[in-house]
């Protein structure tokens, strides 16, 4: 599996955050800076582990403009294939692991006069380095975050004590829920930002539509792609004629890179557009947040991490 530019770094700290939540400084290596990222920016980790590499993307919590360490944060997940499990499990201060470069696809609005963030759970996390953006910009923000509990909720001391007049907790314990009525409130020029579950995220979205929120003023990240109940496998034919199959349980990206095909790829949840491959023939399960209605429409390309084979076989142009 190729992987692509990374850096080289170590873990010099971790820290429990709540009972699920753990919080990783990752550092370069001597006399080395790291790069300067954006709020809402994410890294890729390459983990070995017994099982092989393992691919995780994780928002960067740390400040943006702090080139001596990065911060992560990683809840560990019921149903985790092994990255989770392996940061909270087996990762120690200094280990060595690598990273890929910083990439937002979750970036801050600068037309936005005011901006507002829902966050569930584990999804506070990109918001963090947007805060501390803004913060230092003097722009205005304000967040809305659910949570379990108090004791469930990560990073909500770190937020009372920085943040206290921009945020606004919603604890379900308490019965306090988290209403999308909320975005009736927001003054003309605000743009929202999401990031949670995908149940979450679906139904803000869907609350700032019913509102009349313009589609450029609303912005949503992803833990995970897009799936369908029907996940069934599918074949590709490559421009030199080879036939590759796409298993069930596989994306298009996995089964090229794993056949030694070099293609481009970045967010891996269909946010950026990165790994689109035009399409000959063939009709494509279009999972993507990236392409439009239109281009979807028209069935001659395909985002290799997300989307699948709607017929039986596609005959792409690579």
């Amino acid at each position: 599996m190729s992987i692509e530019s990374t850096l080289f770094v170590r873990v010099t700290s971790i820290e429990k955050i709540t009972k699920q939540v753990k919080k990783f400084t990752l550092s370069p290596e001597t006399g080395k800076e790291l790069p300067r990222f954006s709020g809402g920016a994410h890294i890729s980790t390459y983990l070995k582990t017994s099982t092989g590499l393992i691919v995780r993307q994780y928002s960067l919590i740390s400040h943006p403009d702090d080139i001596t360490k990065y911060g992560i944060a990683v809840r560990l997940s019921e149903n985790s294939k092994g990255g989770s499990l392996h940061w909270h499990q087996d990762m120690k201060v200094g280990d060595r692991l690598q990273i890929s470069y910083p990439k937002n696809h979750f970036s801050l609005s600068f037309k936005a006069r005011h901006h507002v963030f829902y966050a569930a759970g584990i999804g506070i996390t990109p918001f963090l380095s947007m805060m501390q953006d803004l913060s230092v910009q003097n722009q205005t923000f304000e967040l809305h975050y659910a949570s379990k509990s108090e004791d469930s909720c990560a990073f909500y001391s770190y937020i009372k004590k920085h943040y206290p007049n921009q945020s606004h907790f919603y604890f379900s314990d308490l019965k306090q829920r988290l209403q999308t009525a909320s975005l009736e409130n927001h003054p003309i020029g605000t743009h929202v930002y999401f990031c949670g579950p995908e149940g979450f995220i679906e139904q803000f979205r869907a609350g700032a539509g019913e509102l009349g929120y313009p589609e450029t003023t609303v912005h949503y990240e992803r833990f995970l792609p897009t799936r369908i109940k029907q996940m069934k496998p599918f074949k590709v034919v490559l421009n030199n004629g080879s036939e590759l199959t796409v298993e069930e349980n596989q994306t298009l990206l996995e089964v090229l890179l794993a056949n030694g095909i070099d293609i481009l790829y970045s967010c891996r949840v269909g946010r950026c557009g990165t790994c689109e491959i035009p399409v000959a023939e063939g009709k494509v399960e279009h999972l993507d947040d990236f392409l439009s209605a239109q281009q979807k429409k028209e069935q001659n390309c395909i985002l290799a991490c997300v989307s699948r084979g709607q017929s039986d076989k596609l005959l792409l142009k690579i």
